[in-house]
């Protein structure tokens, strides 16, 4: 039997690590990766201007399951504003060195950037997005016409992929954890992922969505879509939403 996760957990064990670059007094890596300021941003509604209805919180824990069918209602600007907010809304900068937002993180390091494969939303285009959380907008990374086959394709053809409203796909910036943390931090960044993705099902739910995380796909495939080298960032996630 292969013993490779179990390798990784004894060789990131605190005694077997050495000195942090923090320690070391290296500069941090940025709070968020840089993108072209040439290109258009689409700003998405205030969340503090969004209005959803109260829901029970119980009750939407005790509803909350996976959903991969969804109506053909396309989801409202403002929902999507609102379901980014939860996921990885920013509701303070500390001197540009670190971001509190909706979700737990260790230390505060949000190694997490969120794409997007918007098939089904109002007033957006379909195709492929990333969202820059500290401006709360979208820039275009691929808007061609076949980016949802290809983006299916490498999530092992699970067609609820293209059918739903829109994608998420977290993708991890690992040296933003490990900067403080060392090889101890790839650990974080998945226990990260999994509190961004709670937020998005619970979120989800309180607006009458449904969410399905996909953790099976080919890591090369859709890495190379999105442009990622697989290294200093690579996708970790992924979770479909779509109108009940």
């Amino acid at each position: 039997m292969d013993e490779t996760g179990q390798q990784f957990l004894n060789r990131t064990k605190h005694c077997n690590l050495g000195p942090s670059d923090q320690y070391l007094g290296k500069p941090q890596p940025p709070i968020q990766l840089e993108y072209d300021k040439a290109q258009p941003i689409i700003k998405l509604p205030k969340p503090s201007k969004i209005v959803t209805e109260f829901v029970d919180s119980r009750k939407i824990v005790e509803q909350r399951i996976s959903l991969r069918k969804y109506s053909i209602e396309p989801l409202t600007m403002d929902q999507l504003s609102y379901l980014l907010w939860c996921t990885q809304g920013v509701k303070k900068v500390f001197q540009g060195t670190a971001t509190l937002r909706n979700v737990p993180s260790a230390g505060a390091r949000h190694a997490l950037e969120t794409y997007l494969l918007i098939n089904n939303v109002e007033g957006i285009k379909p195709g492929l997005y990333r969202f820059l959380a500290l401006e709360h907008g979208l820039i275009g990374v691929s808007l061609d016409q076949d980016i949802a086959d290809k983006i299916t394709k490498a999530c092992l053809n699970q067609n609820f992929v293209k059918s739903s409203a829109v994608t998420f796909l977290w993708v991890a910036v690992p040296y933003r954890m490990n900067w403080r943390y060392g090889e101890r931090g790839y650990r974080y960044l998945y226990l990260d992922a999994g509190h961004v993705c709670q937020n998005l099902y619970i979120s989800a739910e309180s607006v009458n969505c449904g969410t399905c995380a996909i953790a099976a796909y080919s890591d090369d495939e859709l890495n190379q879509l999105l442009g990622l080298d697989g290294k200093e960032q690579f996708v970790i996630y992924l979770a479909t939403v779509g109108s009940k």
